[in-house]
């Protein structure tokens, strides 16, 4: 063991000393995409540890039911431990598995949600395996860079937040995850920003839209997805992975059309994405959206794909399904809503609708098993678990579950 460096003021040393090395066997990754082990029953999280590894880790923080440690070697590794493609993987907080084999990725990403779907919504329904992306890495249409000057004025880093940290930047000049296009156009807007000086710090956009990279988060931006063209702006919320979303759009309608409804409802529907490809296959669509731009721009859309059976309303967050002169039970309702989950005021609301089935979309499966205990309390029952991995390389997923009124059953 080494010597011990001096800890936090307010580091508990307890069960471990600060930066003691010690050997854990590693059994799980959490949905946080860290290893798990335990030490004498204690668990311990090493992040970018992999399961079935032996590994020394160093510890820097005890807390009450759980210590953390960072991984300072494999004594034994996975056989699914790959080289990460990027160097600054371990790093830059942006990744948590480029060392692990993509097949593997996926596995794991499966048995995450269903520990979710089994320890926080209490349901035993068999997980799809997950859909991969077409592209393991060169995927991502849109990254943030940020950077914070010096004391004069001077750009230092340019990139994402250090792993582990929550304002030390790592600079990087090319990321293994985002488009082609993107790393080819991020040199010339790196160097704008180190040519000028700057009274604060501030976050850039790269929008890789159809192979156009966008800047301005004002700027008008497209993307065709499934031969349907979808305007936005640059700044504004879209899918970040263009080469899965048209199967990750098609299954959700899919499984909205096959309940038999003839209306849908697309009750978070942005710039309309899920709304135009439903409109393809229902007598009508209805998209809901609070912001009343994106109920323009979702129009618009609608408009330059000649649908015509499409409406959207902006609707307040008290009445979503208010005006809606749409017969519940004839009715399927896709929703999206952004990573905190929905609220007790919405799913009411949808509960009084009563769509005859609900096909839940969400980026983080946590607060869905969440809302997935409140469904069931609202007579609506999870049919069917389907997992699509919009995000490689990554913790994040994408899982879309199906549920049905057991009223109807």
């Amino acid at each position: 063991m080494k010597e011990a460096s001096r800890p936090p003021r307010k580091f508990v040393p307890h069960p471990f000393t600060y930066h003691e090395e010690i050997t854990v066997e590693i059994t799980t990754l959490t949905n946080m995409g860290q290893g798990l082990g335990r030490v004498n029953g204690w668990v311990v999280l090493v992040p970018f540890a992999l399961p079935g590894e032996t590994v020394t880790a160093r510890v820097y923080r005890n807390d009450r039911n759980f210590s953390e440690a960072d991984l300072v070697r494999a004594v034994v590794p996975s056989p699914h431990r790959v080289e990460p493609r990027c160097p600054l993987f371990g790093s830059c907080g942006g990744c948590q598995y480029q060392n692990l084999a993509y097949e593997e990725q996926l596995r794991w990403k499966q048995r995450q949600v269903a520990e979710l779907l089994h320890h926080m919504a209490k349901v035993e329904l068999p997980v799809e395996p997950v859909i991969p992306s077409p592209r393991a890495y060169g995927y991502r249409s849109k990254i943030t860079p940020h950077f914070a000057p010096d004391r004069e004025g001077r750009a230092g880093e340019i990139g994402f937040l250090r792993h582990g940290r929550r304002q030390e930047l790592v600079d990087v000049p090319h990321c293994a995850i985002a488009t082609d296009a993107i790393n080819a156009a991020l040199p010339a807007v790196r160097e704008s920003v180190h040519e000028k000086t700057w009274k604060r710090g501030a976050t850039l956009l790269l929008r890789d839209a159809g192979g156009t990279v966008v800047t301005d988060p004002r700027q008008e931006a497209s993307e065709t997805v499934g031969g349907l063209t979808f305007g936005f702006l640059a700044g504004d919320f879209f899918q970040n992975n263009p080469f899965i979303l048209e199967p990750f759009v098609t299954y959700a309608v899919e499984q909205a059309r096959e309940s038999g409804a003839r209306h849908l409802v697309d009750a978070y529907c942005g710039s309309g994405l899920f709304s135009l490809f439903a409109a393809r296959v229902f007598e009508s669509v209805t998209g809901v959206e609070i912001s009343e731009t994106a109920v323009a721009r979702a129009a618009q859309n609608a408009a330059r794909n000649g649908l015509a059976n499409c409406r959207f309303v902006a609707g307040s967050a008290e009445s979503v399904f208010g005006g809606m002169a749409l017969p519940g039970p004839e009715s399927a309702v896709v929703i999206d809503p952004p990573r905190r989950g929905t609220d007790s005021v919405f799913l009411q609301q949808l509960f009084a609708f009563r769509p005859r089935r609900v096909v839940y979309v969400s980026c983080n499966p946590a607060t869905q098993m969440r809302d997935l205990r409140e469904f069931m309390d609202g007579g609506y029952e999870a049919v069917r678990v389907q997992p699509f991995d919009l995000f490689p390389q990554t913790k994040h997923l994408e899982c879309v579950i199906t549920l049905d009124d057991r009223q109807r059953a």
